[in-house]
Order: C-alpha cells, then sequence, then structure tokens
C-alpha cells in the first residue's frame, strides 16, 4: 500500500507540470493567433480608411460586402483554384512521395532538388515566371517557339492555367515530403508478402500504399485547402486578379478592399468569411479522417 502510495506521489508533480509546459506556446497563440482574430471582427463592424478614426457603424460593412455582386465570382473563383489545385497537386506528390521513399542514392539528391521551389519567396516565383511566359521577351521568343509565344496571362483560361501551375510547382515538394514520411512508415511485411503472392509494383501501389496513405492523403488534402484561401502575393504579382476578374480570388479581394480603396471594415469582414471557410473546411476534412479512424478501430476491435 506504502508502494503505491509513494508511486502516485511521484506521478503528481509530473502531471501538474504539464499544463505549465504548454503555456508559452498557448501564449503565443493568443497574442499572435486569437487577439488579431477577434481584432479583425471587431474591425468588421466598424468603418475606417487605415489612417483616420475608427467609427462604429454596425452592420454596414458586412451589407457591402454580402450585397457586391462581385463577391460570388471571387468565391467561385477561390472554389475552383482550391479543387483544380488540390487534383493536380495530390496525385503527382503521391508519386514523387512514393518515388523519393526509395532507398537509392540518387533519389535522396533528386529529394533535395524538388524541394527547391519551397524555399523560393512566392513573389520572386510570381515575377519569374511572369518574365518566362512574356510573348515578346519570354521563353518562346527566345527559344522561337510558337506553342509559347502566347499571351499566357493576357486570356482568361491561359492566366488560370498558369496560376495552377505554378501554385503546383512551388507545393507539390512539400507535399511529395509529407508522402514520402507516410511511406516510409508502411511496414515492409506487407511488400514482402504481396511479393509472395505474385504482386507486381502497380498492384502494391493500389493495394497497399494508397489505402495505407489515407490518413496522410487527409492531412495533407487539409494543408493543401486551407492553404488554398491563403493565396494573395503570387497571384497579385503574377495576374493582379486578371485579365477582367479571371483570376480574383477572395484573398486577392480582401487586399484590394482594405490597401487599395482603404475601406478596413468590408476587407475585415471578406478575412472573417476566410477564416470561417477554412475552418469550415477543415472540421470536415478532420470529421472524415475520424470517422474512418473509428471505424477502423471499431473493425479491429472485433
Amino acid at each position: 500500500m506504502s508502494t503505491l502510495t509513494a508511486k502516485q506521489d511521484v506521478r503528481r508533480p509530473q502531471r501538474s507540470i504539464l499544463p505549465w509546459l504548454a503555456t508559452p506556446a498557448l501564449l503565443l497563440f493568443t497574442g499572435f493567433a486569437v487577439v488579431p482574430l477577434v481584432g479583425v471582427f471587431a474591425l468588421s463592424f466598424t468603418t475606417w480608411d487605415g489612417i483616420g478614426s475608427i467609427r462604429l457603424t454596425g452592420l454596414t460593412s458586412w451589407r457591402a460586402v454580402l450585397t457586391d455582386p462581385g463577391l460570388p465570382h471571387a468565391l467561385w473563383v477561390t472554389f475552383l483554384v482550391m479543387a483544380v489545385s488540390w487534383a493536380v497537386q495530390t496525385p503527382l506528390s503521391i508519386l514523387l512521395g512514393t518515388f523519393l521513399a526509395g532507398r537509392q542514392r540518387y533519389r535522396a539528391v533528386l529529394g533535395v532538388v524538388y524541394f527547391v521551389p519551397l524555399m523560393l519567396s512566392s513573389a520572386a516565383i510570381a515575377i519569374a515566371y511572369e518574365a518566362l511566359l512574356d510573348p515578346n521577351f519570354g521563353l518562346g521568343a527566345g527559344l522561337k517557339i510558337q506553342a509559347l509565344s502566347q499571351d499566357w496571362l493576357g486570356r482568361p483560361g491561359l492566366a488560370f492555367g498558369v496560376v495552377i501551375f505554378v501554385v503546383s510547382w512551388q507545393f507539390v515538394p512539400f507535399h511529395s515530403l509529407i508522402y514520402q514520411g507516410g511511406v516510409q512508415q508502411i511496414p515492409k511485411s506487407l511488400y514482402e508478402a504481396a511479393q509472395l503472392d505474385g504482386a507486381g509494383r502497380v498492384r502494391q501501389f493500389f493495394s497497399i500504399t494508397l489505402p495505407q496513405l489515407k490518413y496522410t492523403i487527409i492531412t495533407s488534402s487539409t494543408l493543401m485547402v486551407v492553404g488554398s484561401l491563403t493565396f494573395f502575393d503570387l497571384i497579385f504579382v503574377l495576374t493582379e486578379g486578371g485579365p477582367g476578374d479571371a483570376t480574383r480570388v477572395l484573398a486577392l479581394d480582401m487586399y484590394k478592399r482594405g490597401f487599395q480603396a482603404s475601406l478596413m471594415g468590408p476587407a475585415s469582414a471578406i478575412a472573417v468569411i476566410l477564416v470561417l471557410v477554412g475552418l469550415a473546411l477543415a472540421l470536415l476534412l478532420r470529421r472524415l479522417g475520424g470517422r474512418d479512424a473509428a471505424a477502423s478501430q471499431l473493425e479491429g476491435a472485433s
């Protein structure tokens, strides 16, 4: 009995220390995430030009945003960029991550090379691609290739495709790294058993690798979907939302209202909408993953 009491006394200080260890992270999260979010939410009920005094105007900013005919279009472009970029990045990231998970030495070198685009600034990438795609002085004109000498950023369909390509080029390496780690965690015994059954590499990929990467796909998709809501600097430098409003996503609309039109109230309302949409999508993806996890646990218990 005394031994049990002694063990409990030893465990109590350790348990009491855990909340204090989390306090610094909680303070940082509160100071840099919660407080600014509350401030933006409060600012959405005001009228402010960014310089003068802040005037409380109730729902005026929200009415201006929600009744703006450009809002549905910006939402549509935002979700379209999100969906298409996810559809392009996910298969490429899975294939590259699976390829880089091999043990050959040259794959490690390629992994470093693939990771370089993520280390570059989005604005610098946009400037580089803008110069490369210039129909008069860009890559097509230099190589005298007519197919590349098009007005890539002056036509709506081409401009949208360029945005998707550049976004994928920049962020596929990051998600490939996630999938590489996920593939390396798959037990080798599964592949050995599949080889004994005569399964080839393609069959192993679809029967073992993809099912085992289910939760990795959910994690990567969450980062991809929520991150696509914040695409601003790359699109701003590359197309400025044009031609017309073909690439005007909601984050760019927020910037133009707040810093070009000096309408901080409506811009804050759009920021709140972005946060709510991102939170809803993240919870939805997490709920899907949670249901699958719970189902797998029940199956394992039975």
